[in-house]
Order: C-alpha cells, then structure tokens, then sequence
C-alpha cells in the first residue's frame, strides 16, 4: 500500500531484547515440534547460533504499496489478484512451518522448494496485474517489474524487522492526535532477560515471542504534548456507541482490501456498528445492515483484528481458515469497554465525511514492510498519558487493563471515498496538526479498547500466557501490525450532525 510522505520517524532505539530459545508451545494451529533447540541444551553457543541462522519467516514487497493510481474499471480484478498475492505468501508460510525436518537435512531446501515457486508463482499473478492495467488504458508502474521475488528471514531479524523504518517516512508523521501524542520509545522499550530470543514463539509456533513484551512500569514517559490549539479549532466532540462486539460477530474478510474474497483478511476481526459486513457486502448492503450503535442512524462499519490469550486454550474457529489453520489461536478476548469518538481539529473547522468514506488505519505487515504506515498505539490504563507503544505490548500491573487505541487519519483529498491503495485519498495531519496538498480535515474518528487480560510471564526468555492480535500468519503476530478499518455509512443527516457538533465545540452522542 502506498506511504504519504510524512515527517520521519525518529529511529526506535532499542531492539527485540530476550532470552535463550523460545519453543512452539502446543495447541493446534501451524505447530512445529522443538526445532529451535534451546541453548540451556548441548552445543550451547553452537546450537544457538544454528536455531539463529534458521528461517523462521518469508518476507515478500507489498505489491499494494505501488499501486496508488489503478483505474477505477481494473480495481476489482486488481484487487483480487492482490488478495491472491496474500494466499500465495499464506501457503509458502505454512509449507515453510511444516517442512522444518526437510530443512534441516537440506541448506538449500527453502530457496529450492519454497522461495523460488513462490517467486514463480507471484510473477504471473503480478502479470496479471500489468495486464489489467493496461487493459484499461493506463500503464502499470515499473516497479511492479522486480517484486516478485521473496526472502527468508531469520529469527533475530523476524524480531527486529518490525521495529525499523525501512522508507525513512512515516505516514502519520509521529503524531497521535487525540490519544497521546507521540510514539517514541526513548530507549526504554525492552525486557530484563538478556540474550537473544530464539524461534517465532506462540501457542502455534508463529509468535508472539518475549521480547514482543514490556512491563510498563519499566517504559520512560514518552507522550508529548498535543498540537497547540488556534482560535478557530473545532473543539467539539461526538461519541457514537455501539457495543464491544458480545454478540461475537466475526469473519475472516476485508471487504475494503479484498471486495468478494471470502478469508481475504486471513485472521478474524470484530465488528460493531453495521451488522451486515462481509468480502460481498456492497454500499447498498450497508444501507440495509441495521446496526449495534445506539444511534439507529449510526450505520457505519468499524472493524478491527480480534485479540487472543495464548494460554493453550482454543476457539470456535481452531480448525478453521483465517484461524487455527493460519496460526491464530488461542481464546478470542472480547473488549471490556469500547469507546468510539469524532474529534476536531486544532487548527481549524472540519468538513463532513462523506457517504461510504474508506479509511484504513496502521498496516497489518509492518514485519516485512517497516513501521512507514504503523499506527499502533498499546498501552495500560493509568498509563495512557505516559507510555504508548508501537512494537511492544505492554504488561500492565495489577488492578490495570490493557488498552489499544486508534487515531485515524483526519485529512481527506475531498473527492474520493478510497483510492487503489487505500491510503492516499486521506492523510495524517502534520505535526502542527495542518492538512497538506489541498486536503480538507475531517472529524478524526478514534478508538479506545479496553482489555482485561492476566498479565503474562517471561521465564527463561519464553513468555507464557501471552495475548496478542490476530494478522497474516507470516506477520508473526508483532503489535506493530495492529490496525483498524472504518467505512462511513449514515443516515438521517448524522454525518452533518457529526460536523456541526465538533466545530461548535459541543460533546454530543
């Protein structure tokens, strides 16, 4: 997907800091027996450096992400082929955690039999791609040429991957409008372990691992201030309740990303809001979807990956695709409180959403792809004003919750209610909170979740009890995935309602 130039990232200075070997814990889901041995075991500092050496992941370029200018007739097929691209990384994975004896006879078996069909495989899908562009009339980027091939990453760098900003940009300028600031983690995000950490970790042998985790209490302050307000902000807010998702309604697709591809998301979300959302819902679906919000005139989508405690528990969806079978595991945790808010600008009045509006916050492979479009925002209640962090979950003290929230993107391009990518139609605003290029603010839609979870352990460098959100099974479950979907969909004039509340500085519901 592609990056709106922002300011940059100033660099995490810390990386994924653990222990001696982590192993695939049991439960069902994409299980390797003990391959990474531990280095309490013989060969000591050999066998370390070989579990080190192992592939543990595939990383493949986002094709998506060079796609910002697709002709609305080739979207469909475009959009499907990409959700192709994401099956084919899918099967590569899972044939990657399957084969670990195969790998360990072999040097040359994951180049051989995993990697270079995958290569082959996703030529022609980006072919394709090309070909349906060019059908159309439009001309296919060149870039597209050179990104079919995929690389294995190690354990250490499938650790330290999600914490680095592979493009220098960062698509929401380190700006947490509205939920706390800026997101750096002055040096402090790490564990008391020591060593390295050793495998992928998790209930099902794809993460979380230890260093993933940080306890709090131990996080230097890293929130700043908020944009200054000027004279004339919106300074109104409007809350829309709509539930925590009790009624558990689930699916494994992306009707924004993958339209009529059923398990296009490959993990499972919550939905609150519109009730009727799925890979074949269209606008006209919305319109008749009824919602879970106590504004009957609420009917917009708000979906997010469902979290999990990988305490050997198992869900509904086990032995299921988009769950078990993609290594998402563990009991499906349903948020304690869910708090959705529109908020203003500080430098201005805002215009009303437009009908249908997509916006997708974060990016669900900042594993492979860096922390360019990461959005993450973890933290423990008591501590929201004080920690946010990006690449690590926290572990909260007792008598203290988790919280995730979200901050969506409050610049919209003022014509378009998504774009090829999904990004560049709206933007972050910059850190004096001014929407650039002619875009045009809009209420910022933002979330607050709110999750009772026992705080998990970190012994000998493997973390147990561990929770963690759902994503692509190659994503290894990093925090730095997390993300959140929004389709706008009223009625009954709320969206103006929304507007006219905010810019006269009302709190309205």
């Amino acid at each position: 997907m592609g990056r709106n130039t922002r300011k940059r990232r100033t660099p995490l200075a810390t990386k994924a800091i653990a222990a001696s070997a982590a192993l695939a814990l049991g439960g069902g889901g994409l299980i390797w027996a003990n391959y990474y041995a531990s280095a309490h075991e013989t060969n000591g500092q050999n066998t370390t450096k070989a579990a080190t050496a192992q592939v543990a992941t595939i990383t493949c370029p986002d094709v998506g992400q060079q796609l910002t200018n697709v002709p609305n007739q080739a979207r469909t097929e475009v959009d499907g082929e990409l959700a192709n691209l994401d099956r084919q990384i899918t099967d590569a994975y899972q044939r990657l955690a399957t084969t670990r004896d195969a790998q360990s006879r072999d040097a040359s078996f994951v180049q051989n039999s995993i990697l270079q069909p995958l290569k082959e495989r996703r030529q022609v899908i980006i072919d394709r791609i090309q070909l349906e562009i060019n059908r159309v009339g439009a001309s296919a980027p060149d870039s597209l040429d050179g990104l079919a091939g995929c690389t294995g990453a190690t354990a250490n760098q499938a650790n330290t991957n999600a914490g680095q900003d592979n493009t220098g940009q960062q698509q929401n300028g380190g700006q947490q409008q509205n939920t706390g600031g800026q997101q750096q983690n002055g040096g402090q995000q790490q564990n008391n372990n020591g060593g390295q950490q050793q495998g992928n970790g998790g209930q099902a042998g794809n993460g979380p691992v230890a260093a993933d985790f940080v306890d709090i209490t131990k996080v230097r302050r890293n929130v700043q201030a908020k944009p200054q307000r000027s004279r004339n902000a919106s300074t109104g807010t409007f809350t829309t309740r709509c539930g925590v998702n009790a009624n558990k309604n689930h699916n494994t697709d992306n009707v924004i990303v993958a339209p009529g591809v059923a398990n296009g998301a490959h993990h499972l979300h919550d939905y609150v809001g519109n009730q009727k959302v799925n890979a074949f819902a269209s606008n006209d679906t919305f319109l008749q979807g009824g919602t879970s919000c106590q504004n009957k005139n609420d009917l917009s989508s708000y979906y997010w990956p469902v979290v999990r405690v990988q305490d050997g528990s198992q869900d509904f969806d086990q032995d299921a695709d988009g769950g078990g079978k993609e290594g998402n595991v563990g009991r499906i945790l349903t948020p304690v409180q869910a708090q959705i808010k529109y908020v203003g600008s500080p430098t201005g009045k805002v215009v009303a959403m437009p009908q249908f509006l997509r916006i997708i916050t974060g990016d669900a492979k900042t594993t492979t792809n860096g922390l360019a479009n990461a959005n993450a925002h973890w933290s423990c209640t008591g501590f929201e004003n004080k920690v946010q962090l990006t690449t690590q979950y926290p572990i909260c003290p007792r008598g203290s919750n988790v919280v995730r929230t979200f901050a969506f993107q409050s610049c919209w391009d003022g014509q378009n209610i998504d774009s090829a990518n999904h990004r560049t139609h709206v933007a972050f605003a910059d850190a004096r909170g001014n929407c650039q290029n002619g875009f045009k603010a809009i209420p910022q839609l933002t979330m607050r979740l709110v999750y009772k979870i026992t705080p998990p352990t970190l012994q000998n460098g493997v973390v147990k009890n561990a929770y963690a959100v759902d994503g692509f099974p190659e994503q290894l479950h990093k925090p730095a995935t997390d993300h959140d979907d929004f389709i706008s969909v009223t009625t009954g004039g709320l969206a103006n309602k929304i507007t006219n509340c905010v810019n006269r500085g009302q709190q309205c519901q």
